[in-house]
């Protein structure tokens, strides 16, 4: 319905002979605060400096030019000082939206700016030989549903996992296990084993082996080689683990150490552009003349640097892929990093690089506002929060149900944890700190994801008592049920400035703001055995389909029981 407004605002303000495209009118366009302020508003403010008149003035003159077409869509078109308010036809309306929704189910909401355009999506990418902590949770839940947003947009989107597996640290890791290295602990656990050799090799007094147990990996050394093979193959496996609980999947795995080779191939464009330096036996790339300080890419022993071995796996992947856009998912500890990675690139002569974002994000927090720390051994690894997590869930399942088969349970308190933290991880703003509490994000109540799958269960606990929808007629239309129309109305609008913005939150905000109303609606307006029966059936219906699309975009999967 926005498409109408559209319409009507640029046959409007071509007659008064202003010029503004079609994608301008539709960015400018709002949605009140209120129903009583209309179903959408055009503030008239930014024309004021083109036209030389007040806005008030510009919205009784293009409503003036609106006159009364077309008399179908709107029961109203009026002002109210500056804006130019539309209020819908109610009834059609509300036939049009909860009809889409029934009737297209799944691809309700979807759209085509992205057909015909393939974009590339890396996060999560842990480091291997450690486990899978919750530093790197942020960036597999974000980079998550941005692909799934994407995709849901008409992207062909590709989802990869570059894996952490090489650099001076490694070589502590390889140094730690030669020195402390049980392989029977390896056996039983190996990430937490590799953990505890890394904590006790990460000091200062043993930089100096670290490097050289690295170079050694760099020289390919049979020891370090076959031990390195040993740490990665078991580090996977634990990964996919972790992975499959979540129902998170990649299109395909990378490597730093895979990279490498291609290394040398960056390192001769570099030289060819007159971009290398030496400096203090190293190679540098000086980028202070775009505030962007110097970047170290061979180190002084002729180690390579990540960013050397980032700008080979960018240029292969566009290689292989063809991508039009590329985006990496990190810690905002990295914004600096991957400037200078993007510069470098553009420097290369690689136009695509201007297609290359960050989307970054804040930390994790500890219950005291404190950072994790894998250096130091204060982290907290994912399987032990998926275990606690799962448990809490259990608890507050019983309080409700106390006869369910221990799989039914299971099953049951797998999903609403991951609901409980993906959900409490994406209702925030990306580039805010967060503090990891998961008894907070667990419960039944509020602004969590329990609340949002146990209103999308009471929804489905009618459908199953009357069975599915048929047709329908609207006689008047209730406030609440009008709510729940607007706020569906909205969802295809909320995704995809979503995807403009990088911000998978205003689909969580939406996730909750359309369950609220649908509890409000549920407690004010009965369904079953009212004489609006088939048209509630619908509604209700209709929010079941959009909740069920709106969480799928977070990675969140339904329940019909809770």
């Amino acid at each position: 319905m926005k498409k109408v407004v559209v319409d009507v605002l640029e046959k409007a303000l071509k007659k008064k002979n202003i010029k503004i495209t079609r994608e301008e009118i539709e960015s400018k366009i709002e949605v009140p605060p209120s129903i009583e302020m209309g179903d959408y508003a055009f503030p008239c403010f930014f024309l004021a400096k083109q036209l030389k008149d007040p806005p008030h003035q510009i919205a009784l003159e293009i409503r003036e030019k609106i006159g009364t077409e077309p008399p179908t869509d709107f029961d109203d078109i009026a002002t109210n000082g500056p804006y130019l308010n539309f209020f819908l036809d109610r009834k059609n309306l509300a036939r049009k939206v909860v009809w889409d929704a029934i009737t297209k189910k799944k691809d309700y909401g979807k759209g085509k700016i992205g057909k015909g355009k393939k974009i590339l999506f890396e996060f999560s990418s842990p480091n291997v030989a450690k486990p899978f902590g919750v530093g790197h949770l942020r960036s597999t839940i974000i980079g998550n549903s941005l692909a799934n947003i994407a995709e849901f947009l008409g992207y062909k989107v590709i989802r990869t996992n570059y894996l952490g597996d090489w650099g001076t640290q490694f070589g502590r890791i390889l140094f730690g296990y030669d020195r402390w290295g049980s392989d029977a602990k390896l056996r039983k656990d190996p990430l937490e084993h590799l953990m505890q050799v890394y904590v006790k090799a990460n000091k200062k007094s043993f930089d100096k082996d670290a490097k050289e147990w690295f170079k050694k990996l760099e020289d390919k050394d049979r020891k370090a080689m076959m031990l390195w093979k040993i740490f990665k193959e078991r580090s996977i496996e634990e990964f996919n683990k972790i992975y499959k609980e979540m129902d998170v999947k990649f299109d395909f795995y990378t490597s730093e150490s895979e990279t490498v080779k291609y290394t040398s191939d960056i390192l001769k464009q570099l030289e060819n552009k007159k971009l290398l330096e030496k400096s203090k036996g190293a190679m540098i790339v000086d980028l202070n003349k775009y505030n962007l300080d110097v970047c170290l890419v061979v180190k002084s022993d002729g180690a390579t640097t990540y960013v050397l071995r980032d700008l080979a796996e960018a240029t292969e992947r566009h290689k292989k892929y063809k991508f039009d856009m590329m985006v990496y998912e990190t810690g905002n500890e990295q914004s600096f990093y991957f400037k200078q990675l993007f510069k470098i690139l553009d420097l290369l002569g690689y136009k695509w690089a201007n297609n290359c974002f960050h989307v970054d994000h804040g930390l994790y927090l500890d219950k005291k506002g404190k950072k994790f720390s894998t250096r130091k051994g204060k982290t907290v690894f994912m399987k032990d929060i998926l275990e606690e997590t799962e448990d809490l869930a259990k608890q507050e399942i019983k309080k409700r149900s106390a006869r369910m088969s221990k799989e039914n349970l299971e099953n049951r308190a797998r999903k609403i944890a991951i609901a409980a933290i993906f959900y409490g991880d994406l209702k925030n703003n990306r580039n805010n700190n967060i503090v990891f509490d998961p008894k907070k994000f667990v419960s039944f109540e509020g602004d969590t994801g329990p609340y949002i799958l146990y209103s999308y269960a009471r929804a489905s606990s009618i459908i199953k008592k009357s069975g599915q929808p048929g047709k329908f007629v609207i006689d008047e239309l209730e406030n609440k049920e009008l709510e729940i129309v607007q706020k569906i109305l909205q969802f295809q609008d909320i995704v995809e400035k979503a995807f403009a913005t990088r911000s998978p939150s205003l689909i969580a905000n939406y996730c909750y703001d359309l369950s609220k109303l649908f509890n409000e609606f549920y407690h004010s307006c009965p369904v079953i055995g009212s004489d609006k029966e088939p048209f509630r059936l619908a509604l209700v219906e209709a929010f079941r389909v959009v909740l069920k699309n709106a969480l799928g975009l977070l990675g969140i999967e339904t329940l019909l029981e809770m």
